[in-house]
């Protein structure tokens, strides 16, 4: 069976969330109290409808509460995004993610039970920042508060050592879980490889020993 979705909210973010969906051939409800972007989807989504997700009753009336997972996408009106979010819990939605316009609406959505809080305006900004402070740093993803994961690419430095020669876990807290050399992946690697020129380095740490791992060795 095809997995079904809900996305609340037709913006940029949600728009592409539905797009994406339906690339990967799932079901999607695509929702949003503008028309006109209703009507921009009508013939990309499963369904498109415009509807006031704060109502319950509009909630219940579409069925929501039997899809298994809603992503609430809603743009600027944080009020209706945490009023959506009550409401899904209300009727019984297993699954809720919701897109959080800054910390105090994530601590909020914490608060009332959405499943997942992302942040995408943040986090992309955090990768760029990296990027654009190495040029050796492909993408950046935040595990936690404390702790990422980055994509490295080898340079002069790191190219011709073993890993066990350059110590990185005893030198800066880090660990490579994975290596990506051309198209192989080369998951836990051996101590004694041989890093090359290009390589992709996968690397999970703190922020802090990630950060001077990044000025160390990257810059």
């Amino acid at each position: 069976m095809k997995k079904e979705f809900v996305v609340i909210g037709l913006g940029r973010f949600g728009g592409s969330i539905v797009r994406e969906l339906i690339e990967q051939d799932a079901d999607v409800m695509a929702i949003d109290k503008d028309t006109e972007r209703v009507d921009e989807f009508a013939s990309i989504a499963t369904q498109a409808v415009v509807a006031d997700t704060t109502d319950e009753s509009v909630l219940k009336s579409l069925g929501i509460r039997n899809f298994e997972h809603v992503i609430v996408a809603i743009g600027e009106n944080i009020q209706a995004s945490i009023l959506t979010t009550l409401m899904l819990k209300e009727i019984g939605v297993k699954k809720i993610t919701v897109k959080a316009q800054n910390d105090y609406h994530a601590k909020v959505l914490d608060k009332i039970g959405a499943d997942k809080v992302v942040h995408p305006e943040r986090d992309m900004g955090i990768r760029i920042a990296h990027n654009m402070l190495s040029n050796n740093v492909l993408d950046y993803l935040e595990l936690s508060d404390e702790h990422s994961i980055m994509e490295v690419k080898a340079n002069e430095r790191l190219a011709g050592f073993t890993l066990i020669g350059l110590d990185i876990r005893a030198n800066y807290g880090i660990n490579i879980v994975a290596i990506k050399r051309g198209k192989d992946i080369i998951v836990s690697p051996q101590a004694d490889m041989e890093i090359q020129l290009q390589d992709i380095l996968i690397i999970i740490g703190s922020d802090a020993d990630i950060n001077r791992f990044e000025k160390k060795m990257l810059n």
